[in-house]
C-alpha cells in the first residue's frame, strides 16, 4: 500500500474523529498571530500604538495566556473532548466578540489574553492531545491530518481578510467570527457523540514512553530532555511568530503592499501541508525522534533569505522554506512527548510545552517590537533569529541520544 493510499484508507476509517482535530485546529486561526497580526494595523491606529507598543501589549496578554495554560491545560487529562473542546471553543467566541466590542486602550492586554488563551493555547492544545491519545500506532498520520485545519486557516484566512477590511469594518469582522465559532459547537457536538474509537480506548495505556512506565508531568519537567527541546519550542513559536506579527512592518520597509506579501503566504501554507503528511507518514514508518534533529534546518536557511531578500520571490522561497519546517513542528514534537512520556498524562505535559510555546510567542513579538523602536531593523533581526534556530536545532541531538541509549536493552 502507497502512502497516499494508506492516509485516505485512514481518514475514511476514522473521519469523524479527525474532523474533530480538524475543525478545532482551524478554529484556533482566530486566536493565531498570523490572523491577530493582519488587524495590527488597525488596531494600532485605533489605539495610537507604536509597533514597540503594540508589541508590548501583545507580550503582555500572551504572557498571561502562557501562565494560565499551565493550569489549565491539566484540563484535557480530566474532561472529555466533547466537554472540555466545546466549552473552550465558545470562550474563543466570546473572545472574538470582545476584541469588535472593546474602545479602551487598558483592556486590550485582557482581550489579548483571551484570544491567545482560548485560541492558540486551548484549542489547539485539545486538538493535539485528542489525536496523540485517540491515535497510537497512526498517530503520526493523526497529527499530520489535523494539522490541515491550521494550514487550511493560514492559508486562505489572510488573503480573505485583507480583502474582506476594504470592504467591511475590522470590528464586524471579529463579530463573525464570534459567530462562526459558536456555529461550529453544534458540529463538534455532532461528531463527538461516540467521543473514541474502542481501538483507541484499549490502547490508551499501552502507549508507555521512556523506561516503560507513564511519565508525570513533574518528572517530564525534572528530565534535561525536556529542557533541551524547550529552546526549539519557544524559538520556533517566538520568532516565527514575531515575522507574522510584524508583515505589516515587514511589507512597508521591503516597500511591498501589504496585500502583495500576504499573497505569497498561501506558497508556505501549501507547503506546510505536503510537508506535514510527509512527516506524519515518515513518523509511523521511522519513529518521530529520529527525524527530530533536521526540521530546523529549513527554518535557519528561512530567516537568513528574509535579511537578504529584496524581492517577493525571494520572499517567497523563505516562505516555502518557513512551511517546509512547520511540517516537523506540528507533528514531531507532539508525536515525540507521548514517545518520551507516555500518554496517560499527555495533557499535563502538553499543558507545560504548550505554556513554552506561548510565552515563546509573547516574548518574540514584543521584544523585536522594541528592537524596532530602538533603531535596530527588522532585516537585522532575522540574522540573529537564523543563529537561535541554529542553536536549539543543535540541542535536539541530545534527546536523540538519551532516547537511542533507553532503547538498548542493559547487559
Amino acid at each position: 500500500m502507497t502512502a497516499q493510499t494508506g492516509y485516505i484508507a485512514f481518514i475514511r476509517s476514522n473521519a469523524p474523529f479527525l474532523a474533530v482535530g480538524v475543525l478545532l485546529s482551524f478554529l484556533s486561526s482566530f486566536g493565531q498571530t498570523f490572523f491577530i497580526s493582519i488587524f495590527g494595523g488597525e488596531i494600532r491606529e485605533e489605539f495610537g500604538l507604536t509597533n514597540g507598543e503594540w508589541g508590548l501589549v501583545y507580550m503582555v496578554g500572551t504572557s498571561a495566556s502562557a501562565a494560565v495554560m499551565v493550569f489549565a491545560g491539566v484540563l484535557a487529562d480530566r474532561f472529555r473532548v466533547r466537554t472540555l473542546g466545546i466549552t473552550v471553543v465558545l470562550l474563543l467566541g466570546f473572545s472574538c466578540v470582545l476584541m469588535a466590542w472593546n474602545t479602551a486602550a487598558g483592556l486590550l492586554p485582557f482581550v489579548i489574553f483571551a484570544l491567545r488563551f482560548t485560541g492558540q493555547g486551548m484549542t489547539s492544545h485539545v486538538a493535539v492531545v485528542a489525536m496523540a491519545r485517540w491515535f497510537i500506532a497512526t498517530r503520526g498520520k493523526a497529527l499530520a491530518v489535523a494539522g490541515l485545519g491550521f494550514m487550511f486557516g493560514e492559508a486562505s484566512l489572510p488573503l480573505t481578510m485583507v480583502w474582506l477590511k476594504s470592504m467591511i469594518e475590522w470590528r464586524t469582522l471579529w463579530v463573525v467570527f464570534g459567530i462562526i465559532c459558536v456555529g461550529s459547537t453544534l458540529v463538534l457536538f455532532r461528531l463527538l457523540k461516540l467521543e473514541r474509537t474502542p481501538q483507541a480506548e484499549a490502547e490508551i495505556e499501552q502507549s508507555e514512553g521512556m523506561g516503560g512506565r507513564h511519565w508525570t508531568r513533574m518528572e517530564a519537567l525534572r528530565n534535561p530532555i525536556f529542557w533541551a527541546m524547550a529552546p526549539a519550542v519557544m524559538s520556533f513559536s517566538g520568532f516565527g511568530t514575531a515575522f507574522w506579527f510584524h508583515q505589516v512592518h515587514f511589507a512597508e520597509i521591503k516597500g511591498w503592499d501589504h496585500l502583495a506579501l500576504v499573497a505569497v503566504f498561501p506558497l508556505g501554507t501549501l507547503t506546510l501541508a505536503v510537508s506535514t503528511i510527509v512527516f506524519g507518514w515518515a513518523i509511523d514508518r521511522v519513529g518521530a525522534v529520529r527525524l527530530l534533529p533536521i526540521y530546523l534546518i529549513p527554518y535557519v536557511a528561512a530567516f537568513v533569505l528574509h535579511w537578504w531578500s529584496g524581492s517577493l520571490f525571494t520572499t517567497a522561497i523563505a516562505v516555502i522554506l518557513m512551511g517546509l519546517a512547520g511540517g516537523g513542528q506540528s507533528t514531531l514534537l507532539n508525536a515525540c512527548w507521548a514517545e518520551f512520556y507516555g500518554t496517560r498524562h499527555l495533557g499535563a505535559i502538553k499543558a507545560a510545552v504548550a505554556a513554552l510555546m506561548v510565552l515563546g510567542s509573547a516574548v518574540g513579538p514584543g521584544l523585536s517590537g522594541i528592537l524596532i523602536d530602538f533603531g535596530i531593523g527588522f532585516e537585522i533581526q532575522m540574522l540573529g533569529y537564523a543563529l537561535i534556530f541554529a542553536s536549539a536545532g543543535l540541542l535536539l541531538l541530545y534527546p536523540q541520544a538519551v532516547w537511542k541509549r533507553a532503547l538498548v536493552p542493559a547487559a
